[in-house]
């Protein structure tokens, strides 16, 4: 026992004594970070999983009106069902219009819907909206921009490359990615009803480069990614058709074409233009059949993928229209547009029919699989270029830091004072004068009775000038009312002063003044005293006025308009616009009276 009791003690102490051997480290390979994948693998993946029906639903875009509707509304159904059910690939935000008023989104509200929907959805939302003077054509609390021609007369390119940019930050802080401006159009037609001061004017070069600034500007910030669009592919100026009411028509040969209407749209392409959008117009020049451009392969696929080597989206107008509804049915017309070359659909008029259209042409091999799946991928890549794979909705509490900017209001005030144009002063009723004060007349005419126009420039005037005697009316009045003002205004006046609103809307079908304003006009020129027509809005309005003393023309019947027009009246300010358009009979291209306002 003591012997084996030894043995164990020495080879004990042998082993603890004898030194450690490490053990050999176990080779593994390198960790090394996961590539993100690259926008084409993302949209692979994504289409891997659409069916059919998806497809031809993910290229449709349907309305909605930037509201927050209770989740047990009808209201929120149909949304659900866009989004749910059909798997629609976004919406596009418009105005409600109730008793004739327009009414515009609430930012928060339609934020806060907008985060839903995308939370719906099984694919991100490309969500877009007709922002062509900014997003305070849709939005409230956001920078009130005058309109474009506002800007050619102005000569401010950098004004439309800055309203680019402020629209840009705006729409994405609110959950829009997609904004359907700048308008490309060449309003060379007095008489068309829908364009008119949307457009940048009537001279080619001048709207070319307001196009371009516009597309530089929303582009210009890499932080901030939208997709621009130029429209009504290939121009929409001279009509005196509302493609809303009609099927428009655009007349002239290949070689007017090319140095007019298509001129814009060049140079929105060299820009880097990531969207166009068709307009539902006939133009025999280059589609032989009385059709649309929206289901013409002539001119979508032929001169405006080939011939002018655009390769971003090209989007419908509105599907819902009478110039293509009057010729199509919805599903026939979904087809169509796809086969002529068309990659979004923006709100047929019945999605489920569209889709089943869709669907059905595909099945039967009229359109071919590969055809849907390159606008399907198309689309997604946008979708993917605009980060949505990445973050669909926004944050609430950082809106603020957006809207409501005081600089960009402040920007837009001057850009709409610049762009006053003193056409007409035969009388000097601009500036009016410190001792006519007391015996000048102000109308208002404002195009309802149940909006708000004119109401800040009555406000303006009033802390001016209270002993001014201003008077804002409603088209509604009976005529015996506009009568009595006219003679009151005989016995009262020494001069008068008129500021009328027209605005340029759809299925509207003319830029006259609205109900008996015509009539009373006329009524103010029979008294002899002298008149100062303003028109904020339409600026053909002196070819029905041609005997007023005194015209001026703000482009615009924004708030910031109404401000400047004020200014302008009371000499606070330069006037130095000059005309983008001609006023036939009346006055010229480029004319403008300049004043150098009072000192």
């Amino acid at each position: 026992m003591a012997l084996r009791f030894g043995v164990l003690l020495f080879l004990t102490f042998q082993i603890q004594a004898a030194p450690q051997r490490k053990a050999a480290p176990v080779r593994r390979p390198a960790a090394t970070a996961a590539k993100p994948a690259t926008p084409a693998q993302v949209v692979a993946a994504w289409m891997r999983n659409m069916t059919l029906r998806d497809k031809a639903a993910q290229l449709m875009i349907a309305p909605c009106f930037g509201e927050n509707p209770n989740v047990r509304s009808a209201e929120y159904r149909r949304f659900l069902h866009y989004v749910q059910d059909l798997h629609m690939g976004g919406l596009i935000v418009l105005n409600r219009v109730v008793n004739g008023q327009v009414q515009n989104a609430e930012p928060y509200a339609m934020a806060a819907f907008l985060n839903q929907m995308q939370k719906l959805s099984p694919l991100p939302l490309i969500v877009g909206a007709d922002l062509e003077r900014g997003a305070s054509m849709r939005i409230s609390n956001t920078t009130k921009f005058p309109h474009n021609m506002a800007y050619a007369a102005a000569g401010d390119l950098e004004a439309s490359k800055y309203e680019g940019l402020q629209t840009a930050r705006e729409s994405r802080a609110m959950g829009i990615h997609w904004i359907f401006a700048p308008v490309a159009d060449v309003n060379n037609n007095p008489d068309n009803p829908i364009i008119n001061i949307r457009s940048y004017g009537e001279q080619a070069s001048a709207v070319a480069d307001h196009v371009g600034a516009y597309i530089d500007g929303a582009h210009s910030d890499p932080s901030i990614k939208v997709l621009v669009t130029a429209k009504h592919f290939p121009g929409h100026g001279d009509t005196a058709t509302d493609s809303h009411m009609g099927l428009s028509v655009i007349g002239g040969d290949r070689a007017r074409l090319d140095s007019v209407e298509l001129v814009p749209f060049k140079a929105a392409v060299a820009h880097g233009v990531d969207a166009v959008m068709t307009g539902h117009l006939a133009v025999p020049a280059l589609e032989p059949e009385e059709v649309p451009a929206t289901v013409s392969k002539a001119i979508i696929t032929d001169l405006l993928r080939k011939e002018m080597g655009f390769q971003g989206l090209i989007v419908t107008d509105a599907m819902d229209m009478r110039g293509l509804t009057s010729k199509f049915a919805p599903g026939e017309a979904a087809v169509k547009a796809l086969e002529a070359g068309v990659d979004v659909l923006l709100m047929p008029s019945n999605p489920d029919v569209a889709i089943k259209g869709v669907v059905a042409a595909v099945t039967s091999g009229r359109l071919t699989m590969k055809r849907l799946d390159q606008s399907v991928a198309k689309l997604l890549e946008a979708k993917v270029r605009l980060g949505l794979n990445k973050k669909r909705g926004v944050e609430l509490e950082e809106m603020s830091n957006t809207l409501d900017s005081p600089e960009a209001e402040a920007y837009a005030q001057a850009e709409a004072d610049r762009a006053v144009t003193l056409v007409k002063n035969d009388k000097d009723m601009f500036p009016l004068s410190s001792a006519r004060m007391s015996k000048t007349c102000l109308f208002v005419l404002a195009e309802s009775r149940r909006g708000k126009q004119g109401l800040k420039m009555m406000e303006q005037v009033a802390a001016r000038a209270p002993e001014l005697k201003t008077t804002l009316l409603d088209p509604e009045l009976p005529g015996e009312v506009f009568q009595d003002a006219a003679t009151q205004a005989q016995a009262d006046c020494k001069s008068i002063v008129v500021a009328a609103f027209v605005t340029i809307t759809e299925y509207r079908g003319n830029t006259a003044m609205a109900g008996g304003y015509t009539a009373f006009m006329e009524n103010l020129l029979g008294t002899g005293v002298p008149v100062a027509l303003v028109a904020l809005g339409n600026p053909y309005l002196l070819r029905s006025f041609p005997g007023v003393a005194a015209y001026a023309t703000t482009y615009s019947p924004s708030v910031t308009s109404e401000v400047s027009a004020v200014k302008a009246l009371f000499g606070e300010m330069k006037l130095t616009g000059r005309l983008p358009v001609t006023i036939p009979g009346a006055a010229k291209l480029g004319e403008g009276i300049q004043l150098p306002g009072k000192q």
